[in-house]
């Protein structure tokens, strides 16, 4: 039987949160066309939609709950639950930041020079909030994509979103102020928030969510030390409170694990061998529940 009915976005998060709910423990499939992906949990039933709604049909009660990035909760000004943050994107781990961007040759230089400019953007509702806070009077458009390139023969000035900033480099734009900062978000309609079926359903959810992005970039290492040489290769060794030895039913031998990030891995290792560390082995994390 169906618990709660979840928004998962379709589009340019879409790829990133499928690998998310994998690593959660969720096998989702969905073709191009489809916007029902199925999910191999009989409890949640899946809809896929642009991020840039699900947070309106989640306060309107369409869906009970949704992941959506946070930039498009507050352009809709949806009352909703925020249930957790996660930061991950399109192309990583890092929040996306909505940019004033303007061509590179522009004399534009502050937001101060916005004044009586046309300014386009996806995000209207957002820049216009931004512009009224800065005393700014200006012309804000709708724009339908491709936003990038209307500057300067179609406007003066854009707000955009960007991740890395390699977008606006490519077409010889700058930032001259972030508008806001944004992170993806589970969020939870506020009738089926007091729920407690669909509210321990939502939970669970973000709970294995949480774990999958703790796992992100951290793996497993385990080793076999020779008793003697436990303290300096325990030493050695980060893990997230302290390394776990164990007998091998060996004598004088130990087994140790440890839970690292993968960025020192390659740092540390000759360092483990050399301390007498032998049988090395290095496992990828699908999730860490604290």
């Amino acid at each position: 039987m169906k618990t709660i009915v979840l928004g998962l976005p379709k589009g340019s998060l879409q790829d990133a949160t499928f690998e998310m709910m994998r690593k959660a423990g969720f096998n989702l499939q969905a073709n191009e066309r489809s916007y029902v992906p199925n999910i191999d949990d009989p409890e949640i039933d899946a809809r896929l939609i642009r991020a840039q709604e699900i947070s309106r049909y989640v306060e309107l009660g369409m869906l009970d709950a949704g992941i959506t990035g946070y930039d498009w909760i507050v352009e809709n000004g949806s009352d909703v639950v925020e249930v957790a943050e996660f930061v991950y994107a399109k192309q990583g781990l890092r929040p996306v930041k909505w940019v004033v961007a303007v061509p590179e040759n522009s004399h534009i230089r502050s937001v101060k020079d916005l004044e009586g400019k046309r300014i386009a953007t996806e995000a209207v509702g957002l820049t216009k909030r931004f512009l009224d806070k800065k005393g700014i009077k200006a012309e804000v458009e709708f724009s339908w994509g491709a936003t990038e390139a209307k500057a300067p023969d179609l406007v003066d000035a854009i707000v955009e979103l960007t991740e890395s900033g390699s977008s606006l480099r490519a077409n010889n734009l700058r930032a001259i102020e972030t508008v806001l900062e944004s992170t993806t978000r589970l969020i939870a309609n506020k009738i089926a928030w007091k729920d407690q079926r669909k509210r321990t359903k939502i939970e669970q959810l973000s709970m294995l969510l949480k774990g999958a992005l703790a796992a992100e970039n951290m793996v497993l290492l385990k080793m076999n030390v020779l008793a003697g040489n436990v303290d300096i290769v325990t030493e050695i060794l980060p893990s997230l409170h302290a390394p776990t030895v164990s007998t091998l039913n060996s004598k004088g031998w130990m087994a140790i694990e440890s839970v690292v990030d993968e960025k020192i891995v390659r740092k540390i290792i000759p360092q483990l061998k050399e301390a007498g560390a032998e049988g090395i082995i290095e496992l990828p994390l699908n999730k860490i529940i604290p």
